[in-house]
């Protein structure tokens, strides 16, 4: 796992850095693992656009991933490590014993030839799936469920993991990525060890050209519409946008507003909130 730099040979190529693919074993997919997907373009049911700058892009098959991990007691060894192109983690191909195969989340440090066990009495090692109840306390952890037997839902994203901090009567405290404090039940499967590829933090994509084959397409900033177009819009030259706050293309405020709800029922598994950060300190874009 690494990264790679391109010689500034033209102009897309001068801040380019991608991953040098380097932990990828096999270029292929697994045939009876992968479905199409329909490409969905930011619209509903209905057809109406419900999230802007979608579109485009280049075609892809949707890779089955086992994210519940229900083979209990069933060894599987890592035959390849495989790209996956609707997320920035790589997937491990499982062969099990039992001549099954499947695709997990590649965690950190797993390699074609290590084996994996799902269970409540598997050991404690890199890629294996337990309950939180059989985790020690400290541990990293990813791929966790939220509802036991629903699949892992939170921390999948590449390089993430949270730590199990405590366990309390039928509930255990993990801090996730985002600084957050939570309990989840113990009985809640996840898998040991870190999401891999987390080197993808510092690639950088070099030009437009490559997020509109990811299917993304441009954003144009509210303060150089018309106010017809956007609230921020109109005025002489670069004016400001003439209100207390930013505010969406609707009319609704913007950059930093709480759009949790107050009496959410998963509130009081919340022990400590996560930390925020203002998009603006983040270098956000003009809604």
């Amino acid at each position: 796992m690494g990264i790679r730099k391109y010689r500034p040979i033209t102009p897309g190529t001068r801040t380019r850095v991608a991953s040098d693919f380097a932990e990828v074993t096999g270029r292929g997919r697994e045939r009876g693992l992968v479905v199409a997907k329909h490409q969905r373009k930011g619209r509903n049911n209905r057809g109406v656009i419900t999230c802007r700058h979608r579109g485009g892009g280049h075609k892809r098959l949707y890779r089955l991933v086992d994210f519940r991990r229900n083979k209990h007691g069933v060894v599987a060894k890592v035959a390849a490590i495989h790209y996956d192109p609707h997320r920035n983690a790589r997937l491990a191909l499982l062969f099990y014993a039992d001549g099954e195969k499947r695709y997990i989340l590649a965690p950190a440090g797993v390699t074609v030839g290590s084996t994996v066990v799902s269970g409540p009495d598997a050991p404690i090692e890199t890629g294996n799936a337990l309950p939180l109840s059989a985790i020690p306390l400290g541990s990293s952890v990813h791929c966790v469920e939220l509802y036991a037997g629903r699949g892992g839902q939170m921390v999948r994203t590449a390089g993430a993991s949270a730590q199990v901090m405590a366990k309390e009567g039928d509930y255990v405290a993990l801090k996730l990525p985002s600084t957050e404090v939570r309990l989840v039940r113990r009985e809640c499967y996840a898998t040991i060890g870190e999401v891999g590829n987390s080197e993808v933090r510092n690639t950088s994509l070099g030009k437009a050209g490559r997020r509109r084959w990811l299917g993304r397409r441009p954003q144009v900033r509210g303060s150089v519409m018309n106010p017809c177009d956007h609230p921020h819009g109109g005025g002489e030259g670069r004016a400001p946008i003439g209100r207390s706050g930013p505010v969406t293309p609707w009319g609704k405020p913007a950059l930093g507003l709480k759009t949790r709800k107050r009496n959410k029922p998963s509130n009081r598994f919340v022990l400590r909130k996560r930390r925020r950060t203002s998009k603006r300190s983040r270098g956000g874009r003009d809604s």
